[in-house]
């Protein structure tokens, strides 16, 4: 069994195909599943995936799905 490892803003950022900035936003508009630590926020790779799915959308925005890579 594996355990996840958590992502960092830039990584999510990455792993979404969008840039930093958007991931603050959508923590803080959208409700993005985010853990702050300190200082920095993670991330769950599998939270974000399913956040993604679940098709949360404000302001007619589109989030990519990473499934479509």
């Amino acid at each position: 069994m594996t355990e996840e490892r958590w992502l960092s803003v830039d990584e999510i950022a990455a792993h979404l195909g969008i840039k930093r900035d958007t991931v603050y936003s959508w923590i803080n508009e959208r409700q993005m599943p985010a853990h702050k630590i300190g200082r920095l926020w993670k991330f769950s790779r599998g939270e974000v995936d399913e956040w993604v799915r679940s098709g949360v959308r404000d302001k007619g925005d589109e989030i990519p799905n990473p499934d479509n890579s």
